[in-house]
């Protein structure tokens, strides 16, 4: 995400596999189907840097998976929504070129959502990046009280980004960097670190008329930079829409796992529920385990419908996923079949986050609401991946042909 999204909520918070909350009315996106999907005999391990380094071998036909024929139009819809960025966009995986997706792109606008299915069926096929063993979390679209001027009931400024950030594409220098980024700020004629959260927070961007908005809880705007976006209900019930706008280029800490190696919850409490109990009943100690992630995120005012990814499109619930873009491209579909039903499915790879890396590594996104925030709050969920590629993608990267320059 980059939006938000760019951080996963249990990425970041919630590394255990157990206290996952899922509501009884949540419905799955088709049922997982494990015993049609195993990892791939080789590569057994997933090793370097992007796909085409990790390997990549051949999966099932997609026709034998369980897609619904609802899943497979959201699906197709986001895809749809994708196709002009990805047109554009440099596959950074290593597996696809320009003119794989232009091709696919072209089917589905000559078609309707009525032929959703049959559209994944024709023109990709399945593979599994390494292993194909994956990790899936969740993330969603926070709502908290907020104001746009600040008063004793809202008292936590929520900036935008400083105009001294900048942002360097550490690919153009070195192409063994591609993909990677440093953030910093301009000083002496050389980028130096941003401030960390601590520094922001005691005051270090104060009175410079940065603050966009600001909130009533500093746990939840430390959630709302979690999350990367959400909403703010203003007091006269009007809602503020954020979205990402830029990050201080500081390291992010998993405040869940630095929770966990100190036993300070119990075993399935290790959700984004149970650490808001935790710090409503130890508010002191809240504010040090939150500054252990020196990672701080800025905020912009989003105007027209959201949250906005990676791809620059309105990504979806139950339906787009984050993911590490050097391992998955950014728009192309991916099937999990986990060991929880509803992260289980087809799902479109629309955003990225700070947290969210390496093979197989996804961040579902579950859109607004109570519902929504105990499904990301609790998911942990483990299986296999198949990602989705233009036919012929897998016989050209067999023969040698990789991408064009």
């Amino acid at each position: 995400m980059i939006s938000r999204l760019w951080v996963g909520l249990a990425a970041l918070a919630l590394s255990a596999r157990a206290g996952a909350i899922v509501p009884r009315s949540s419905a799955p996106i088709g049922p997982p189907r494990a015993v049609a999907i195993k990892p791939a005999s080789a590569p057994t391990a997933t090793t370097g840097a992007t796909a085409a380094a990790a390997g990549v071998t051949s999966g099932p036909e997609i026709v034998s998976l369980a897609i619904s024929d609802e899943a497979a139009a959201r699906a197709f819809a986001s895809f749809k929504a994708s196709c002009p960025a990805i047109r554009r966009r440099i596959d950074l995986s290593g597996l696809t070129r320009p003119e794989d997706w232009a091709r696919v792109c072209d089917a589905a606008n000559a078609i309707g959502t009525e032929s959703a299915k049959s559209f994944f069926v024709e023109q990709f096929e399945t593979v599994q990046v390494g292993s194909g063993a994956a990790f899936a979390t969740g993330y969603y679209e926070p709502e908290l009280a907020g104001s746009r001027t600040t008063s004793p009931a809202y008292p936590v400024p929520i900036y935008k980004r400083p105009p001294e950030l900048v942002e360097i594409d550490l690919g153009a220098f070195n192409d063994g960097l591609k993909g990677r980024r440093l953030s910093g700020r301009m000083s002496g004629g050389t980028i130096v670190p941003f401030a960390d959260r601590s520094q922001i927070e005691d005051g270090a961007l104060a009175g410079r008329g940065l603050e966009l908005a600001w909130a009533a809880d500093p746990v939840e705007y430390f959630f709302l930079q979690v999350q990367g976006s959400g909403r703010l209900k203003l007091p006269d019930g009007s809602v503020m829409r954020l979205t990402y706008a830029g990050q201080n280029g500081r390291t992010y800490r998993s405040i869940g796992a630095y929770m966990r190696e100190r036993n300070m919850l119990q075993p399935g409490q290790y959700t984004m529920q149970g650490m808001k109990a935790y710090f409503a009943a130890n508010p002191e100690q809240a504010r040090q385990i939150m500054r252990e992630n020196k990672s701080f995120v800025f905020f912009a005012e989003l105007t027209g419908d959201g949250p906005i990814g990676a791809l620059g499109v309105v990504v979806a619930a139950k339906t787009s996923v984050a993911t590490d873009p050097m391992f998955t491209p950014l728009g192309a579909p991916v099937f999990l079949s986990m060991d929880r039903a509803d992260a289980s499915g087809l799902w479109i790879a629309q955003d990225v986050g700070g947290a969210i890396k390496g093979a197989n590594r996804f961040d579902t996104f579950w859109g607004a609401g109570e519902e929504a925030a105990q499904i990301a709050g609790g998911m942990s969920a483990r299986g296999i991946a198949l990602l989705f590629l233009p036919k012929g993608t897998l016989a050209r990267l067999n023969a040698g042909g990789g991408q064009t320059p």
